[in-house]
C-alpha cells in the first residue's frame, strides 16, 4: 500500500513536471462562496497526453487518491477545472487545524449541492479531501466521484471576434482578496472607482454601433471602461445591471475584483428572481481589468433591445457605487433620447387583476361579517398597499395583540403575490392570525402605510413587542408607528446576514463557530457579552467589519441577552412561529386560486382552536403532585399551558435554593440544579407583597413562572401563587365570556375594546343560531328584549 501511494507520488510529480501549463493565479473569493465556473461542451475539450491542463487552463487528470500539489489553492482551482468538464460547479467545504500550532492541515472542496441550507442544494455527498504532508505538498487523501443530481450541459463560448488577452500573473503582496458584505466608502486606486456621476455621451462612444459579447480573458483599462461595455452589452440585450459585490485585497484593503449582475439578481425585492447572469473583473499587476469569470443565462425574458447608439448620462445627483442601500433606489431610466440614472419613483409592484380579486373579495366578506376592515392607499388614482382583517382576527388582537410577527415569507423565494400577515400566539400556543396586507413596493413609505393600517384596525392597540426583518425601512417604520415597542429580528434572515458576511469563519474555524456562539447565546450580563464580543473582534480582525459593528450597535434587536426581559410569547429566540399559512399559500399561487387556499387555511387554524377549546373546558390534565399550586393552575390554564407550567413546577423538585442576602423585606436565593454548579440562576423574593422575579427571565419572556421561582416559593411555603402570575391571556377563558370573573372594580374603560368584540362574538353565534328558524328566531327575539329592558332598567 506504501509502495503504491509512492507510485502515485512519483506519477503526479512526472505530471507537473512535463506539462505544458498555462495558468494564472488569481485571487479567490471569499471561502463560503460558490465558485462560478465555467462549463465547456466535451468536445471543445482537446486532451493533452502530456500534461494535467490543455491550453485553455482545463483539466485532463482525473481526480484521485495520491494526486499532489504545490498549494490548497492548486487542489482547488484544479478540482474547479475538473468539475467545468464534468458540467457541476464547486464550493469550499471544511477546514481543520493542527492541535499543536493551530495551521491548516487539511481542507475540503465540495460540490455546490451539498447540504440542504438552500432549496438549490440536493445534500450531495460528492467531495475531495487535500491534506499536507511533511515536505509541505497537499495531497488528495480523500475523494467522493458519484453525485445524486444531473449534470449541467449547457456551455459558454467566447466569440471569436473578441481577442483573448493574456494573464499578467497578480502581483504577489495581494495575497488573495477578501470579501466585504458592506461595501466599503473610499477606495485610493482610481482604476477601481466605477466613475457613473459623469457617463457623458463622448465617454460612451466607443461602444456605439454593434455591441461585442463579454467573455473570459477580455482586458479593459479601468472598472469604469468594464462597467460601461457591460451595460451597453445588457442595454443592448434587453436587461438591465447593478453593481454587486467588490472584493479586497487582505494585505493593503484595495479593490482586487468586481461584480457586475443582473438587475433581477437576488430576491431582496419582489421584481427580482434570483438571476445569476454577471460579469466578474479582476484586476492585474499592470494595472488593467481582466474579465475572470462570466454567466451569461438569465431565468427570465428579456425587455426589447434598446438601440445601441443610446447613451449614458447621469442625473447631477449621481451617486455612490460603494453604497448599495442607494443604488437600489435608482434606475436608467430614458430621458431626452438619452437614458438617466434617476430615483425611482413608487410604483405597486402588484398586478392589475390581484386588486379587482381582492376588492371584490373584501366587499362579500363584509356582507356576511360586519367586523370586517379594509384599506387600499390610492397614488395618483392606482391601488399600491392593501391591509384586511376580519372579525375575528380583531377580535384575536384585543387578547392575543401584545406579541406579534409581521411574516414576510414571500420576500425569500419569487411569490407570485407580496402578501404578509400578522400573527400572534393564543391561548393554545397555537398561531392566530391578526390581520393580512399586500405590500406595493418595500418602502418605509409602503410598511408606515400598513402599520398605521394595523392600528386603526385594532382600535388603537400596539404590541408589546414585534418581530420583523431588520431592513431599515422596516425599522424605521416601526418606531415611528409603534414607539416603545421592543423589536425583535427575524431569526431566518440572521442565519443569512451572517452566512453572508460571516460564512467563511463559521464554515471553516470551528473554534470562532464556539466562541461566537458561546458570546451570543451564553452571555449572562452586559459586561460579559461586551467582553466576548470584543475578544471575538480582536482576535479574528473584525474590527473594521462593517456588518459586524453594525451588528453590535442593534444587539438590543437580536441577542438573547438583550431580548429575555420583553414578552414575545415564549417564541424562541433563534426561531419563529411556523408561517401561518405554511404550504397552502406557496410562491405558484395562482390568481384564480388565492382566495381559495387563503380561506382553507384560515378555517384549518381556527379548527384546530375550536378543538383546544373543547379539551380545555371539558378535559383534565393528570395531575402529578399533591402541591396545591398545581390544582390552581390545571382549573385556570388552557392544558397547553398548564402542560409548560407543570414541567416547570415538576423540574423544581430537582433544584435546592440557598438564601445569599436579605434586605429589609427582599431576600435573595441562588437556585442551582442538584449535581450542576454550572447553572445558577439568582432570584429575588419580597415577602410583603409576594412579588418574585428571576435572573432567568422566563416570566418576562413567555409569561409563565420558572423553575427557580417556584423553588422559592416551595421553600416560603406558598400555597397559592399570585393572580398576577397566571396571565389572563394563557387561562382557559381567554376568549369567549373573558370578562365573566374579572372584578368589577376595574375602571370599564380599560375593558372596552375587550366587551365590544366579546359580545359582537357572541351576537354573532346568537344570530345564526337564532336565524335557523322560525320558532328559533320567535324565541330568539324575545330573549333578546328582555335582556335589553334589563340592561336599562340597571343604569
Amino acid at each position: 500500500m506504501v509502495i503504491h501511494q509512492k507510485l502515485l507520488k512519483v506519477f503526479a510529480l512526472l505530471i507537473f513536471i512535463f506539462a505544458d501549463v498555462y495558468r494564472t493565479d488569481m485571487n479567490r473569493e471569499d471561502f463560503g462562496n460558490i465558485m462560478t465556473v465555467r462549463t465547456r461542451p466535451p468536445a471543445l475539450v482537446v486532451p493533452k497526453s502530456n500534461g494535467y491542463r490543455d491550453d485553455e487552463g482545463e483539466s485532463n487528470v482525473e481526480p484521485h487518491v495520491g494526486l499532489e500539489f504545490d498549494s490548497a489553492e492548486e487542489a482547488q482551482e484544479f478540482y474547479s477545472d475538473y468539475a467545468t468538464q464534468m458540467g457541476f460547479k464547486i464550493r469550499i467545504g471544511q477546514l481543520y487545524r493542527s492541535r499543536v500550532d493551530g495551521s491548516v492541515i487539511s481542507r475540503r472542496f465540495v460540490c455546490s449541492k451539498e447540504g440542504f441550507q438552500t432549496n438549490s442544494r440536493t445534500g450531495c455527498s460528492a467531495f475531495i479531501r487535500v491534506q499536507k504532508v511533511d515536505s509541505g505538498k497537499w495531497v488528495i487523501a480523500n475523494i467522493k466521484k458519484e453525485h445524486n443530481h444531473e449534470f449541467e450541459t449547457s456551455g459558454e463560448i467566447c466569440p471569436p471576434r473578441i481577442q483573448r488577452k493574456s494573464f499578467p500573473t497578480p502581483r504577489s503582496s495581494s495575497g488573495g482578496a477578501s470579501r466585504t458584505g458592506i461595501r466599503s466608502h473610499e477606495d485610493d486606486s482610481p482604476s477601481s472607482a466605477v466613475d457613473l456621476k459623469r457617463l457623458k455621451k463622448e465617454e460612451m462612444d466607443g461602444f456605439g454601433g454593434p455591441v461585442a459579447e463579454p467573455c473570459k480573458g477580455l482586458e479593459f483599462h479601468s472598472a469604469s471602461e468594464a462597467y460601461k461595455f457591460y451595460y451597453a452589452y445588457a442595454t443592448n440585450a434587453g436587461f438591465r445591471i447593478r453593481i454587486g459585490q467588490l472584493f479586497r485585497s487582505k494585505h493593503d484593503g484595495s479593490i482586487t475584483s468586481r461584480r457586475f449582475v443582473c438587475s433581477k439578481e437576488g430576491h431582496q425585492h419582489p421584481s427580482r428572481l434570483g438571476c445569476g447572469a454577471y460579469m466578474r473583473i479582476q484586476r492585474q499587476e499592470s494595472g488593467r481589468w481582466v474579465v475572470d469569470r462570466l454567466q451569461k443565462e438569465h431565468n427570465h425574458d428579456f425587455d426589447t433591445p434598446t438601440d445601441s447608439n443610446r447613451t449614458v448620462s447621469v442625473a447631477s445627483k449621481g451617486y455612490r457605487e460603494e453604497s448599495s442601500s442607494v443604488l437600489e433606489n435608482l434606475d436608467l431610466v430614458e430621458t431626452n433620447g438619452g437614458l438617466s440614472l434617476v430615483r425611482r419613483v413608487r410604483e405597486s409592484n402588484v398586478g392589475s387583476n390581484w386588486y379587482n380579486l381582492l376588492l371584490e373579495y373584501f366587499q362579500s366578506k363584509q356582507a356576511e361579517d360586519t367586523g370586517f376592515f379594509y384599506a387600499v392607499e390610492m397614488r395618483d388614482g392606482k391601488g399600491m398597499n392593501i391591509f384586511w382583517a376580519d372579525g375575528r382576527s380583531r377580535f384575536s388582537c384585543t387578547q392575543f395583540g401584545d406579541a406579534i410577527v409581521f411574516d414576510t415569507a414571500y420576500r425569500r423565494t419569487s411569490y407570485l403575490l407580496p402578501f404578509a400577515s400578522f400573527v400572534g400566539v393564543n391561548h393554545h400556543r397555537q398561531p392566530v392570525l391578526l390581520g393580512c396586507a399586500v405590500i406595493a413596493d418595500e418602502s418605509e413609505e409602503s410598511y408606515t402605510w400598513i402599520f398605521q393600517a394595523w392600528v386603526r384596525a385594532m382600535s388603537g392597540c400596539r404590541p408589546v413587542s414585534i418581530i420583523a426583518d431588520q431592513d431599515r425601512a422596516i425599522q424605521n417604520s416601526i418606531t415611528q408607528v409603534f414607539p416603545g415597542t421592543h423589536h425583535r429580528f427575524s431569526a431566518w434572515q440572521i442565519l443569512a446576514k451572517e452566512q453572508e458576511n460571516l460564512g467563511a469563519l463559521l464554515s471553516m474555524d470551528a473554534e470562532f463557530k464556539y466562541e461566537y456562539e458561546t458570546c451570543i447565546f451564553q452571555s449572562q450580563t452586559n459586561s460579559e457579552f461586551d467582553s466576548a464580543w470584543n475578544m471575538l473582534m480582536n482576535k479574528y480582525n473584525l474590527r473594521d467589519n462593517a456588518w459586524f459593528k453594525e451588528m453590535y450597535r442593534m444587539r438590543k434587536s437580536w441577542v438573547p441577552l438583550h431580548i429575555k426581559g420583553t414578552f414575545f410569547a415564549g417564541i424562541p429566540v433563534e426561531g419563529s412561529l411556523k408561517s401561518y399559512f405554511s404550504n397552502i399559500l406557496t410562491p405558484q399561487t395562482p390568481l384564480n386560486e388565492f382566495v381559495i387556499r387563503y380561506e382553507k387555511a384560515l378555517e384549518q387554524h381556527r379548527e384546530e382552536e375550536r378543538k383546544e377549546d373543547f379539551n380545555s373546558f371539558n378535559l383534565q390534565a393528570v395531575l402529578h403532585t399533591k402541591d396545591p399550586i398545581e390544582e390552581q393552575c390545571r382549573k385556570l390554564y388552557s392544558i397547553a399551558m398548564f402542560k409548560v407550567f407543570q414541567k416547570e413546577l415538576l423540574e423544581c423538585y430537582s433544584y435546592v435554593g440557598i438564601k445569599i442576602n436579605v434586605e429589609g423585606a427582599i431576600s435573595r436565593y441562588l437556585v442551582q440544579k442538584c449535581g450542576n454548579g454550572d447553572e445558577r440562576n439568582t432570584v429575588a423574593f419580597n415577602a410583603s407583597n409576594l412579588n418574585i422575579s428571576c435572573s432567568c427571565k422566563m416570566f418576562e419572556f413567555e409569561g409563565v413562572l420558572c423553575r427557580h421561582a417556584l423553588k422559592v416559593f416551595q421553600i416560603m411555603n406558598i400555597r397559592e401563587l399570585p393572580s398576577r402570575y397566571i396571565l389572563h391571556r394563557w387561562s382557559k377563558n381567554a376568549k369567549y365570556g373573558i370578562l365573566r370573573d374579572v372584578d368589577s372594580g376595574g375602571g370599564s374603560q380599560d375593558f372596552k375594546a375587550l366587551m365590544t368584540w366579546s359580545l359582537r362574538e357572541e351576537a354573532k353565534n346568537y344570530i345564526e343560531a337564532g336565524a335557523a328558524s322560525l320558532e328559533r328566531y320567535k324565541l330568539a327575539f324575545e330573549i333578546m328584549q328582555e335582556g335589553r329592558r334589563n340592561l336599562c332598567w340597571q343604569n
